[in-house]
């Protein structure tokens, strides 16, 4: 399966979430635009919006991805599954890693809370999510400095890596029908 019929898959349960009582009057803005367009540019987008606004926490990503994938007239369904790559098996490395950026960007040098505190909890218990909450609180300015900076570049990535998968299937064959003309002459 391709990464277009896979988002194409997708649709019907992104259609079915778009009918509940919250979302539903945003039904008419989405119907205006691509936001369930399946063609590579809202594709693209979809995703870039996504890597971007996954960083935030949840449920606040989904509502951010969700209206300006609308903005942008880009595909929601691609902005929203990207926003699963932050979970809570990700979300201690990226924050992390986005304090150091953040610390290399900033003036001075402020030590990474440890969190020794959160590997001696059961995953994903009340105590956990709470030991987790203020580890981020504690990351401080690095952190949000960092974010941004690494939204941008996920973004980016995002968006060239799809333009990429689409385009190389393409770039493939004309390779093929290059070394096949190469050979006959």
């Amino acid at each position: 399966m391709n990464i277009k019929n896979w988002f194409k898959s997708l649709e019907p349960k992104v259609l079915e979430m778009l009918s509940g009582r919250l979302l539903s009057p945003l039904k008419p803005l989405i119907d205006k635009s691509d936001a369930l367009s399946f063609k590579r540019q809202p594709l693209a987008v979809g995703v870039a919006v996504g890597c971007f606004f996954g960083l935030i926490p949840a449920p606040f990503q989904t509502i951010a991805t969700i209206a300006f994938c609308i903005l942008f007239r880009a595909n929601i369904v691609a902005g929203v599954v990207t926003t699963f790559y932050t979970n809570p098996f990700t979300i201690i490395p990226i924050y992390a890693f986005a304090f150091e950026v953040g610390q290399w960007v900033l003036p001075g040098q402020a030590a990474m809370p440890s969190i020794q505190p959160i590997m001696q909890m059961p995953f994903a218990s009340i105590e956990w999510l709470k030991a987790v909450s203020d580890w981020m609180f504690s990351l401080g300015t690095p952190l949000l400095v960092g974010l941004p900076i690494i939204g941008i570049l996920f973004a980016m990535i995002g968006y060239f890596g799809v333009e990429l998968i689409w385009r190389l299937p393409v770039w493939l064959r004309l390779y093929k029908k290059r070394q096949k003309n190469a050979q006959k002459q």
